[in-house]
């Protein structure tokens, strides 16, 4: 990826099925996911939150991309 680059075009960099059927996705940082251990934990914590296409992906970001085609 890019400097700049959107979630959509995150899904896009990893395959065109992603980006075309993009819902949302779940994004963590780093950081946070490494304390806590795993997806389950940082869930309990709620430090993951749902993003939309635009959002601007930063560096040290975890996405989980929902999508369906």
């Amino acid at each position: 990826m890019r400097a700049g680059q959107t979630a959509l075009e995150a899904g896009a960099t990893i395959h065109s099925d992603i980006a075309r059927g993009f819902i949302r996705c779940e994004v963590i940082r780093w950081d946070d996911l490494l304390s806590a251990g795993s997806h389950v934990e940082v869930a309990k914590r709620a430090l993951q939150r749902l993003e939309g296409k635009t959002y601007v992906v930063q560096d040290g970001d975890v996405l989980n991309i929902r999508f369906n085609i």
